[in-house]
């Protein structure tokens, strides 16, 4: 059976092609999983170039610079060429000669190419577990994912493009700041504000240092830590996702929010091999239930630091993937008090999130109490304008195509880096050394810095909008700022004083 195209479905029609492809077995291995999924994007988008109103125009073809480009921006570094090689053996792609010794394939059937790799690629990570629990069907779960995220961006782009280019010419912190300032108040504001601010670090845009060499990301994890009822559960989903019981509705990235509500840490690290390749937000309302299992701890250390995963026990096994996607997280937990940072967590897994995460810190102190208490009396008499909800999401969306590199935003926006600058770190040591003169054994790490930074980055991204002809993202005075007072606020939570700095 072969797919001719028609708009945007495909027809099923017999013919040569199905013969082709149903004979074809390519054999996917894992590690050439990531390479299989680019590919088939990369087919995709070679297919639509060659239609103009319909019509095809020319045979489906791709540049080996312009797969290998791609790997590069999904951070696959495995070699494509034994995958092509067995693709053009089975009559799927046709090299074709060129003078300029670059290589350039044709693609005689691109809708079936483009459906074999995926098939393909999905038998290979399907785990053989044995008698462990079977995965649900999660490629189903990000295929709708997929299309929400594709749906709202092409709504933006056909009736809201203009309008949203206009809005981020002049949108950055600062402002962002001041709605949430005034909807929540100061005691509450900021861990919403950081929470957002992930949704836009999602892009995992390069971070680039002074010299040209790129040395990180911007994505990150977030975990808010303390006692239950402190607006945790608020500021990482009802915000993010929205809540329409109670008229909040949704701030952040529409399609890359995964709801990890009633999932227990066994099902999440085999459905976690679906996301191989791919960069996602999960959403776990009760991490601290997660530590709770039996040999969870170390499996997921391997989760948070994007590193290789395999799970083995006595019912089978799952993995080996590798898991690029981000977490926001509660983690509740019983304190005796607000001054001391460290001897009020009693938590033996505080550490494995310390090292890991953008973790604040949340003691439930008179001020806070009546700040959530005032807020929740507001949410419910209809007080809260949500003034700018669809306009930041039009923003973070579109702002999150760029930096990704999505098709639909070909010639309109491209993806730009973030600039790193001397003077970021040089304000942030200023505050680490005005602690230091209080204190011979310091109670914070020096990666609190490194949080710091990415914050920063992540900010700068709000101003993706404001200059389309810069090469990179410069971090401004209002990101330094931003960055330094939250350096100061958890630098002192662990020094078990109050304060922040000021605005």
């Amino acid at each position: 059976m072969s797919f001719h195209r028609k708009g945007d479905e495909y027809k099923a029609v017999g013919g040569l092609a199905d013969r082709m492809v149903t004979s074809a077995s390519v054999d996917v291995s894992a590690s050439e999983v990531p390479i299989a999924r680019v590919l088939a994007n990369l087919v995709l988008d070679s297919d639509r170039r060659r239609t103009v109103r319909g019509v095809a125009t020319q045979s489906a073809r791709f540049r080996l610079s312009e797969l290998r480009s791609r790997l590069l921006r999904d951070r696959v570094f495995e070699d494509p060429g034994r995958l092509l090689t067995r693709l053009k053996r089975r009559g799927l792609l046709l090299e074709l000669p060129t003078g300029s010794g670059e290589h350039t394939y044709q693609v005689p059937y691109p809708a079936e190419l483009h459906q074999l790799l995926l098939d393909e690629a999905e038998r290979s990570e399907a785990p053989d577990t044995g008698p462990v629990m079977p995965v649900p069907d999660e490629r189903a779960e990000i295929r709708s994912m997929d299309s929400e995220f594709i749906d709202h961006l092409r709504e933006v782009l056909r009736d809201r493009y203009e309008a949203t280019v206009a809005f981020g010419r002049t949108f950055n912190v600062e402002k962002l700041a001041a709605y949430l300032t005034e909807l929540f108040g100061e005691e509450l504001f900021f861990d919403s504000l950081i929470s957002l601010l992930q949704q836009y670090a999602l892009a995992d845009a390069p971070l680039v240092a002074p010299t040209g060499r790129t040395t990180g990301a911007t994505g990150f994890h977030l975990a808010l830590f303390g006692p239950p009822g402190t607006g945790k559960t608020f500021s990482i989903d009802d915000l993010v996702r929205g809540n329409p019981r109670s008229g909040v509705p949704p701030h952040g990235l529409p399609g890359r929010n995964r709801y990890c509500g009633g999932i227990t840490p066994v099902q999440f690290l085999r459905v976690g091999a679906a996301y191989t390749g791919r960069t996602f937000n999960f959403i776990v309302p009760e991490f601290n239930d997660w530590f709770k299992y039996r040999g969870m701890v170390e499996p997921l250390k391997l989760v948070m630091e994007q590193r290789e995963v395999k799970w083995e026990t006595t019912l089978g096994t799952v993995g080996p993937y590798t898991f690029r996607s981000f977490f926001s997280v509660n983690y509740n937990v019983r304190t005796s008090g607000a001054q001391d940072y460290w001897t009020t967590i009693g938590d033996p897994n505080f550490a494995a999130l310390e090292d890991r995460m953008l973790l604040r810190f949340h003691p439930m102190t008179r001020a806070r109490f009546r700040a959530v208490e005032a807020s929740a009396e507001r949410l419910e008499l209809g007080e809260l304008d949500f003034a700018l909800a669809g306009r930041i999401r039009d923003h973070l969306t579109l702002l999150h195509a760029a930096e990704t590199g999505h098709p639909l935003l070909a010639g309109k926006l491209r993806r730009r880096p973030v600039r790193l600058d001397r003077s970021l770190y040089d304000r942030l040591r200023e505050v680490s050394e005005e602690a230091l003169k209080n204190t011979r054994y310091p109670k914070f790490s020096p990666r609190l810095k490194l949080r710091a930074v990415r914050l920063a980055a992540a900010a700068a991204l709000l101003r993706g909008l404001s200059d389309p002809s810069a090469e990179s993202l410069a971090i401004g005075k209002l990101e330094v700022d931003f960055a330094r007072r939250f350096y100061e606020e958890e630098i002192r939570a662990r020094e078990g004083r109050r304060g922040r700095v000021a605005s």
